[in-house]
């Protein structure tokens, strides 16, 4: 017998951007892409992935003393933040759901995008250059922008991603 679907209930079904509907209980944990019925390979994030799968620790900590946040929930940058600036710089691409009513899924926030994991990374790694240049920019040194902006124009964000993701050795095995 089919289980009734209710909202909050394991069986809560998300509609994603290319327009097909999945159960969330589709998703756990370990999961970083999912192989759509549309035939596309959509990106995969939860609350409770941390945010150096995505940039170096040091960088975190960085962004983490330098971001002032105004939740009382998210105190400290973190990945929902991350794909809180995904999300509103593609709102068409990214679904979201709050599972936080949800106890059977394990996480509280999941994220589906149009991009495979890998392209959401450059997209992450992209949005926070583009957040630190904007926050260098800020600065009363204008030789700090200078300097900012002929190291990120060096900077290969693909050839970064494709680095980290193997230095990382992102499997499909690993948790994040």
């Amino acid at each position: 017998m089919a289980e009734p679907r209710v909202p909050g209930g394991r069986s809560e079904l998300l509609e994603l951007s290319c327009g097909q509907t999945v159960a969330v209980d589709e998703f756990d944990l370990g999961m970083r892409e999912f192989d759509c019925e549309c035939g596309a390979t959509h990106g995969v994030v939860m609350d409770v992935h941390p945010p150096d799968r995505f940039l170096p620790e040091f960088l975190v900590d960085v962004l983490r003393e330098a971001i002032e946040t105004t939740s009382k929930e998210m105190p400290e940058f973190d990945t929902p933040h991350m794909l809180g600036v995904v999300l509103e710089e593609f709102p068409e691409l990214v679904v979201s759901y709050d599972a936080s009513e949800d106890h059977d899924v394990g996480f509280a926030m999941l994220w589906v995008t149009d991009f495979d994991s890998r392209r959401l990374h450059e997209v992450i790694v992209e949005l926070i250059v583009e957040l630190m240049e904007h926050a260098v920019s800020h600065a009363d040194d204008t030789s700090a922008l200078t300097e900012f902006e002929q190291q990120m124009h060096a900077f290969d964000i693909s050839e970064f991603v494709e680095q980290y993701r193997a230095q990382r050795d992102l499997s499909e095995d690993d948790f994040y």
